[in-house]
């Protein structure tokens, strides 16, 4: 470790604005890159988690209440810390989640300082809808008038926000900003692999005067915690970012007891190439798969659908392209490429590129574990002549692997990029835009990239399919964090 801040600290839960000793220990937290040990993050009991969702159930009530001036206020300060300390922020946040420095900076830490100064903003955005008044004949219901509503967002109450490992700072502050904005009261629930940054993100909330009980943070290594973080009697709402398979079995205990769920699951987004594109421009879209957070993220571009004319072209560049990738420490300012997020997960990685070569893929590049002697890398890997039909195609891998499939026509390109469980973002690239945005049009994906990979940050986000269940950021989010509440007066 080369910054003593990061130190071997044993981390306590916040909860009900206390930092508190966890009933199971603690358990450590491995740098990906160097396999040492960053810090040891709390193991909560059951009954504790219970607790932290008991105690945001206490706040909620004066917490729902307070002006949203004030609300903005306390974001903004947190903001503000985050800023302030973004130095150490950084060398956490990349010792923990192996990410490179550049990465840690400006995509984990700087995104999250950004997420909490929108929803500052976010908090005084107006709550009220004025609806177009409605004339009622006399009848069983009342006499004849003209009457006025108003559809009101109001707070759901208790979140419980369970967060993904690729960035412990954009998606913890994606999630918790617009829900205090909207004057919900919130249970973070970081992943396991890297929590410690969420830590730093609730002693910034502490310090800019965020009341007791409002912010609660509970981790564990363990299934349980976030089980219980899900099941708590007190909460009313469960946001989610993972897996498909864990979101549909949070999903099974929301439906058992109506809680509200906001879900951002896989995907497998596909990047159809036609023949006339720009292939620089597609090829530096598609191998970001390889560099941005080693391939550690469900909108890469990893199924890759070629037109024909251009196959071989592109293959060619992407593979040059992966060549040219430096692979290794992430503190190092010329490393693109860092590691995968544990040992587990790199075997996972290395059996997929595995089982495309007993499938009959070619491997064009990668395949390969990097000549490193300590840390959890797997080289960019390409995979040519698949077919859609192959695990590889099908299956989430969360790496740095894209695989390459050919097409004919239009057609059978949105046939193959809609035959797939997810859809959450999905690219087209054509030097023709009319066809382009007619065929964006037609893919079954929240989202479509028309000639980039880049994002609207007030655009909705989510999926179709597996992918998810509603919609996030900008003024989205803030709706999803809340409840609709009609109001009717005779006019």
């Amino acid at each position: 470790m080369s910054d003593p801040q990061v130190g071997l600290a044993e981390r306590k839960l916040f909860i009900a604005g206390e930092w508190v000793e966890p009933d199971g220990g603690h358990y450590p937290v491995l740098d990906p890159a160097t396999e040492d040990v960053v810090g040891f993050a709390p193991e909560a009991s059951r009954e504790q988690v219970y607790r932290a969702a008991a105690a945001a159930r206490e706040a909620f009530g004066a917490w729902s209440r307070t002006r949203p001036e004030e609300r903005a206020a306390i974001l903004d300060r947190a903001a503000d810390l985050m800023q302030r300390d973004g130095a150490a922020n950084t060398e956490l946040a990349r010792a923990e989640t192996g990410a490179t420095t550049a990465t840690a900076r400006g995509m984990q830490v700087a995104v999250g300082v950004a997420r909490f100064r929108r929803y500052a903003k976010g908090a005084l955005e107006p709550v009220e809808q004025a609806l177009v008044p409605q004339i009622n004949e006399a009848g069983p219901m009342g006499r004849a008038g003209v009457f006025g509503a108003l559809a009101v967002r109001q707070p759901v109450g208790v979140v419980t926000c369970v967060t993904s490992y690729n960035n412990p700072w954009a998606n913890p502050a994606g999630k918790v900003a617009p829900a205090l904005a909207m004057g919900n009261t919130v249970v973070v629930k970081p992943a396991p692999q890297d929590p410690l940054s969420v830590f730093k993100m609730a002693e910034a909330l502490e310090e800019a005067g965020v009341p007791r009980g409002v912010v609660n943070v509970v981790t564990g290594s363990a299934p349980a915690v976030g089980e219980a973080a899900v099941d708590a009697p007190d909460v009313d709402m469960v946001s989610f970012t993972g897996s498909t398979a864990v979101g549909q079995r949070i999903a099974e205990v929301c439906g058992r007891h109506m809680k509200r769920q906001l879900m951002e699951l896989g995907g497998k987004g596909a990047a159809i190439v036609f023949d006339d594109a720009d292939l620089g421009s597609a090829v530096g879209g598609i191998v970001t798969t390889f560099s941005f957070y080693s391939g550690q993220i469900c909108t890469a571009p990893t199924r890759v659908l070629v037109q024909r004319g251009v196959h071989d072209q592109l293959v060619d560049k992407l593979a040059e392209y992966a060549g040219f990738l430096k692979v290794g420490d992430p503190a190092a300012p010329d490393t693109v490429l860092g590691p995968v997020i544990s040992a587990a997960h790199r075997d996972r990685v290395e059996s997929y590129v595995e089982l495309g070569r007993k499938e009959g893929a070619t491997v064009v590049t990668g395949g390969q574990r990097p000549p490193l002697e300590r840390g959890f890398y797997v080289a960019p890997t390409l995979l040519a002549e698949c077919t859609n039909d192959m695990r590889v195609a099908r299956e989430e891998i969360f790496g740095p692997v894209v695989v390459v499939i050919p097409f004919d026509d239009e057609e059978e390109a949105i046939a193959l990029a809609n035959d797939s469980e997810y859809g959450l973002l999905d690219y087209v690239w054509s030097g023709d835009v009319a066809r382009a945005f007619r065929v964006a049009r037609r893919l079954r994906a929240g989202g479509v990239g028309v000639n980039t990979i880049g994002r609207n940050m007030e655009a909705p986000f989510g999926g179709f399919k597996r992918s998810g269940v509603g919609r996030d950021v900008g003024s989205y989010a803030l709706h999803a964090y809340s409840e609709l509440q009609s109001l009717v007066w005779p006019g």
